[in-house]
């Protein structure tokens, strides 16, 4: 059974937690304790109904002022696929907890209120969702029962975002007319909207095409320990443990380590369950080289006639996280993969206004939840892709030195010899 990662964003209120607690409540993913737990306190607050957005908004601080904060995992299964959700806040000084829950998702919904229509938030998250490629993207028009089930609004509402992301790098787009609070076309195909004639979003969650989304080519191992017993018996054994990133590793293959640039051929590839003949996207398994060369962690086994570029000079978009801005010559620690090395900031390019994609060539640092073109220079050379080639090989994070905060996370546009 394969799994799809999906993440859900939209403005305050959208009802993305209600959402997430009808599909899991539909599904029947939920204990009966919770339910009633969410029964209970619904009655305290003097609901009338059970309100299924407490499934997900577990924290205090989140109930209390009924939003969404930080970023919640729920996971869930149907006979067809199992799932993990990332629920992401709507407010926009929280662009960078919508950054990291969609970073590794396969699909994303952006929900939309049937009464307030396409907001700057719906653009915005359009736009992270497009930047970090997710590639399915599922326009959720939210609360169609506030606008007594209306084809109109709806047809209006999804012409005006499906405009706005032809501009983007979007390569698959749904639209679906629903209500989480009701449970139309959630899990059930909705009687209220005869004139739609799509799917329910769970029907398209189970059955949305991944397979192909998988980089099956490129072959990608950053290495992440060396494995080498100690003990008489297993002295011999030498194996580069990690996970495969992309691509179909087989034993024969002549292969290629980088940075050295060395060369040596797979004789065995070991898994907890024992030897395997190939290894492929995500599995963890051990490498054995018929060589006894010199590898180490962060080092890359690749393919001689396709391998990613070695470099000290990168070309990112990143997203900044911290409070403190970035700015030209801060100096900041870098994990790529499995390597971490030393980066100091070179320039800020320009920043990008996601809401219009407008480019600011005059920005000359990066503010909290402010995403810009920014080029670092490493201390030691990364093994890279472009992110729209590889988001495994292509993606990064920065790390204040100091105090250890993660303050940015970016994506490789080119990297320069």
């Amino acid at each position: 059974m394969d799994m799809l990662r999906f993440a859900t964003a939209g403005s305050v209120d959208d009802g993305k937690s209600t959402l997430i607690g009808r599909l899991l409540y539909d599904s029947k993913s939920i204990f009966e304790d919770q339910l009633e737990s969410v029964e209970a306190t619904s009655k305290a607050r003097g609901d009338e109904y059970a309100d299924l957005s407490l499934l997900t908004d577990g924290l205090r601080a989140e109930r209390e002022q009924g939003i969404t904060i930080d970023v919640a995992y729920r996971y869930f299964a149907t006979p067809k696929r199992k799932f993990i959700i990332a629920d992401t806040p709507g407010h926009a000084q929280y662009t960078r907890n919508m950054v990291t829950g969609a970073s590794t998702a396969d699909l994303a919904i952006v929900l939309v209120d049937a009464r307030k229509g396409v907001l700057e938030q719906s653009r915005r998250h359009a736009t992270i969702a497009s930047l970090l490629r997710v590639p399915h993207i599922v326009l959720a028009v939210n609360k169609m029962d506030l606008v007594d089930w209306s084809q109109e609004v709806f047809e209006s509402i999804r012409d005006e975002f499906f405009a706005f992301a032809s501009k983007l790098n979007i390569t698959d787009m749904t639209a679906i007319p629903l209500s989480a609070l009701a449970g139309d076309n959630v899990v059930n195909r909705s009687e209220n909207m005869p004139w739609y004639e799509g799917t329910s979003l769970m029907h398209h969650l189970e059955n949305v095409y991944i397979a192909s989304d998988r980089n099956l080519q490129d072959v990608r191992f950053p290495v992440q320990y060396v494995i080498r017993p100690q003990q008489s018996a297993h002295r011999d054994y030498r194996g580069y443990a990690g996970q495969v990133a992309s691509g179909v590793m087989k034993i024969g293959d002549e292969v290629l380590v980088l940075p050295s640039g060395l060369s040596s051929k797979i004789v065995g590839i070991d898994t907890a369950d024992g030897p395997v003949d190939e290894a492929f996207p995500p599995m963890s398994v051990t490498v054995r080289l018929a060589d006894d060369i010199d590898i180490s962690r962060g080092d890359v086994i690749c393919r001689k006639g396709n391998h990613p570029e070695v470099s000290q000079d990168i070309d990112a978009m990143v997203c900044w996280m911290d409070d403190v801005p970035l700015t030209v010559g801060q100096k900041l620690s870098i994990l790529h993969t499995t390597r971490a090395a030393r980066a100091v900031v070179k320039e800020v390019a320009y920043e990008l206004d996601v809401n219009t994609l407008h480019r600011s060539e005059l920005a000359s640092e990066l503010g909290l939840n402010s995403i810009g073109r920014v080029k670092l220079r490493t201390t030691t050379p990364l093994v890279a892709d472009e992110y729209v080639r590889n988001r495994t090989m292509g993606a990064f994070v920065l790390i204040n030195e100091s105090t250890n905060r993660t303050v940015g996370a970016g994506t490789i546009g080119r990297s320069q010899s």
